[in-house]
């Protein structure tokens, strides 16, 4: 476990390893997507803690040194026989899908103090820390803003009336939500993408914001609905991209307390709603034109 400064967000789920198989050959990196928000958000200088899980195997080992690079905070709870891992195959188009060998099953950690408490993809869903994690925010939603991204996994679901359940009660749980249009496709099938999101709005969360890969993004919050296009970039993979765009949004809310980052959400106006929307495009435009999940640094998002 990783000390130092108080985290301004804390991240939880899993960490990882990507095998990625694409049209040219085979590559691995660390990844797993709240793992993933973690290392864009230390990238753009907030101090933040991962609290996950991985071995102390040679791919554990790696996971620990792609993070410590990034300057983030990690908090093992509890370690597994071995390092999850992800089998990516990415198509022509750079759009990948996925095989994992997965363990979530986190021991139970002292809460951490800090304005934003983000989590989502497996970690909300995979037995038996999925409970974990629920009471974890259940317990953190007086004294943090709870940020959530689905990022369903389909291959490992094996009840999705449970799985849809959950993350009912998570979207009910969080301040800001982040979904893809992918997923909102399996969580409600058929249903047109803006009529759940403003669903959703009416739930729990101030904001919710939906990402259409190549047809950009939109947003619905109490000041109204925006929309921006997906940034004009060369397309290498799009692992990551979504991660990019939650870290984005909490690098945009964060303020020394709950109570402020709250404030800061209601405050928004259509004009701001866009603003955001547009440099959470940005980034992801960075992390989708090379490969792996890359997010950029500050410097880079800084120079655009």
């Amino acid at each position: 476990m990783h000390t130092g400064s108080p985290p301004a967000v804390v991240v939880i789920g899993e960490a990882l390893v990507d095998i990625v198989h694409t049209p040219t050959g085979t590559r691995s990196s660390p990844g797993g997507s709240p793992a993933n928000v973690a290392l864009a958000l230390a990238r753009r200088g907030l101090p933040v803690r991962l609290i996950t899980q991985f071995a102390d195997d040679e791919q554990g080992r790696v996971v620990r040194g792609w993070l410590d690079a990034s300057g983030v905070s990690v908090q093992v709870a509890g370690s597994p026989a071995r390092t999850s891992t992800a089998v990516a195959r990415l198509g022509g188009d750079g759009a990948a899908t996925y095989d994992f060998d997965i363990t979530w099953a986190p021991a139970p950690w002292h809460p951490v103090a800090s304005p934003v408490v983000h989590t989502g993809s497996i970690a909300t869903v995979l037995q038996p820390g999925a409970d974990t994690v629920e009471s974890a925010l259940r317990a953190a939603r007086q004294g943090s803003v709870i940020t959530f991204d689905p990022n369903i996994r389909p291959s490992l679901i094996t009840d999705p009336d449970d799985v849809r359940a959950r993350v009912a009660r998570l979207v009910a749980l969080s301040d800001v939500v982040k979904v893809s249009g992918e997923d909102l496709d399996w969580l409600h099938p058929g249903r047109d993408h803006r009529v759940v999101a403003g669903e959703w709005l009416s739930r729990g969360p101030s904001v919710v914001v939906v990402t259409e890969g190549g047809a950009g993004s939109f947003a619905v919050h109490a000041a109204g609905v925006a929309e921006v296009p997906a940034a004009p970039v060369d397309v290498v993979d799009t692992v990551g991209a979504g991660d990019t765009v939650m870290a984005a949004l909490i690098a945009e809310i964060h303020a020394p307390t709950a109570a402020a980052v709250r404030a800061r959400i209601a405050g928004w106006d259509a004009a701001d709603l866009a603003a955001v929307l547009r440099r959470g495009a940005d980034a992801a435009g960075v992390t989708v034109s090379r490969p792996g999940a890359d997010p950029p640094w500050q410097h880079e998002l800084s120079a655009r």
